[in-house]
């Protein structure tokens, strides 16, 4: 007889904020997801004088029951109970939430102190499989390239340049098939390729934008302006500054210093 298949462990996160830490206070909560008889995955603190937790379980009403039976404790306040995000895993990771932008929640910013943060939100999006595309604005040396790959090392992916001025301005026409494969993350600098390209290029960045694959097109805006696609086309963008305060701008480059400044 053909034996029911179960289902897989879901993931969850919890947050809940302590208004009093006395001694026994985690011993509490973790008892009590143990009679539940689910998984603590990480711990660790959220920001100030908050706990997060990856859970795991198979049985959705058992995190409905925790989140109830956890109203009555005294001394927490849950803040969120919910299937895992990506910035809930790097939460727990780092200690810390990811700034999002108020009116856009696909922007992420980050500042140059957090580039291990950035490295490891990188690293988890491109471990993702199918056709997806980062934006990733930034003034000039604030450590954009490093960042896509060390995060590509991170994902265990190969990476291709389709036109950069990490070492030098690089404009490819062709790639090799080793390269064009889908998957490797394809890094394009969106000035280099839209101002400073010539018509063999232009081709090959229409055949790599029709790939299921990751692509990360820096200076994303001028990717827009000067190309025939639309914000509509990126999954998420970044924004990486060397200071909260700093202001990403273009106003002074001028199209004969673009790749050298860049």
């Amino acid at each position: 007889m053909e034996q029911p298949k179960q289902e897989q462990p879901k993931q969850w996160y919890m947050e809940y904020r302590i208004s009093k830490n006395r001694p026994g206070l985690l011993g509490d909560i973790a008892s009590l997801l143990g009679m539940l008889n689910v998984n603590i995955l990480t711990i660790n603190g959220v920001e100030d004088r908050a706990r997060g937790m990856l859970l795991q379980t198979n049985d959705d009403e058992k995190i409905e029951l925790l989140g109830k039976m956890l109203q009555k404790v005294d001394n927490i306040t849950v803040s969120k109970l919910r299937p895992t995000r990506l910035t809930d895993i790097l939460a727990v990771r780092h200690g810390r939430y990811i700034e999002r932008d108020s009116d856009d929640k696909k922007t992420f910013r980050f500042t140059r102190d957090e580039l291990g943060l950035l490295v490891d939100f990188l690293g988890e999006i491109f471990k993702r499989e199918g056709n997806q595309t980062i934006g990733l604005r930034g003034m000039p040396r604030v450590g954009k390239t490093e960042s896509i790959i060390a995060g590509s090392v991170c994902a265990n992916k190969r990476w291709a340049f389709v036109s950069s001025t990490l070492l030098r301005q690089t404009v490819r026409s062709m790639l090799s098939e080793e390269e064009m494969n889908p998957n490797n993350v394809f890094i394009i600098d969106g000035i280099v390729s839209t101002i400073r390209s010539n018509e063999k290029h232009h081709q090959l960045l229409q055949d790599i934008m029709t790939m299921p694959s990751t692509k990360v097109i820096e200076h994303p805006d001028i990717f827009v302006r000067e190309s025939g696609f639309d914000y509509d086309v990126f999954d998420c963008i970044v924004e990486l500054r060397n200071s909260p305060d700093e202001e990403i701008t273009y106003e002074n480059f001028t199209t004969a210093g673009l790749g050298d400044e860049f």
